[in-house]
């Protein structure tokens, strides 16, 4: 977890709970700290519902020393209600309140399995709200070649090294500022995606490319501090890159390639490279869950959707389409 501190103003067993996804279930420090800010969120809302706490004071409502009986009173429709509430008051979105039910199931099976504090579960038939399906936006095969194209600049082996990886290989925008030098052997990139969770990338040879002669022309050869000696994208104070820094850079090269930095960012860079590997590079969905490091295949399979090119090539080889009334 990113802020400790927030823990002291906890009870013990989210605490613990909030301890034991980090340390036993892997789960990243952004992914605990929203565990965290959606369950305290939860159980202000649960003061104010049993008449303990008074809503206009919501962001200062204290936790601290809500008891284990207080949380075994808690029903299922007490998750409805306040579910209810981050819709109307809150304005959660569908895919917030799906988090924010993922947030109780999996703190309630804790209670229940694991610490053993609490008897029944009220989040096991906690159902989760129907997620609009979206396709993800990404760059057409032209605006990536565009988007290269135009790297220029003070640091653009840097810069075109960069967006080269995620075009080519998907990476997070975390795994990308955490490759460190030690991680690349020849055509294979060691990446840490979620969860620790390591993986191996092939380079291609844009890649491999991109990145030697980025380390040859501009990669400082000394002055590098610890901890950081080992980065493989630093900035001009030979820090490691952060990840606003890299979203910074790709924002510029966008705005510069003339394409709208308000539609795309790093993240789409990720789609891009999803999308086109699996229609032009003709990848199987499993090989592409593998490279994206994706847990579930339901979730790489959103990048088998079909443009609107695919659909009307359908339709015209519809073997009826040249048939008409005289």
């Amino acid at each position: 977890m990113h802020n400790r501190q927030l823990l002291d103003d906890a009870p013990f067993y989210l605490r613990d709970f909030i301890i034991y996804m980090e340390t036993i279930k892997g789960k990243s420090s952004n992914t605990v700290d929203e565990y965290f800010f959606d369950l305290r969120t939860f159980l202000r809302y649960m003061l104010v519902l049993k008449g303990k706490a008074q809503i206009e004071n919501f962001d200062e409502i204290s936790i601290k020393d809500i008891p284990v009986s207080f949380i075994e009173e808690i029903t299922l429709h007490d998750l409805y209600e306040y579910l209810s509430y981050t819709l109307r008051e809150r304005l959660n979105n569908a895919n917030s309140r799906a988090r924010k039910v993922s947030s109780l199931r999996s703190f309630f099976k804790y209670m229940v399995t694991k610490a053993k504090l609490v008897e029944t579960n009220p989040a096991a038939e906690l159902d989760s709200p129907k997620i609009p399906k979206v396709l993800p936006r990404y760059l057409s095969l032209d605006e990536s070649k565009q988007l290269l194209e135009s790297v220029d600049g003070n640091q653009k082996y840097r810069d075109y090294a960069i967006l080269t990886l995620f075009l080519n290989c998907g990476l997070r925008l975390s795994e990308l500022a955490g490759i460190n030098m030690r991680n690349i052997k020849d055509d294979k990139l060691t990446v840490f995606g979620k969860g620790s969770k390591e993986r191996t990338i092939y380079l291609n040879d844009a890649c491999q490319k991109a990145i030697a002669d980025y380390i040859q022309n501009e990669r400082p050869k000394e002055g590098i501090k610890a901890p950081d000696k080992d980065a493989l994208f630093l900035s001009r104070l030979k820090k490691r890159m952060s990840v606003k820094t890299i979203q910074y850079v790709v924002k510029l090269h966008l705005d510069a390639a003339g394409l709208d930095s308000t539609k795309y960012s790093a993240h789409k860079l990720r789609h891009t490279a999803a999308t086109l590997m699996y229609r032009y590079g003709h990848v199987d969905v499993r090989v592409l869950q593998e490279m994206l490091g994706h847990t579930d295949l339901s979730t790489t399979q959103i990048y088998t959707h079909l443009d609107d090119e695919q659909l009307r090539t359908a339709a015209n080889n519809n073997p009826l389409a040249d048939i008409s009334k005289e």
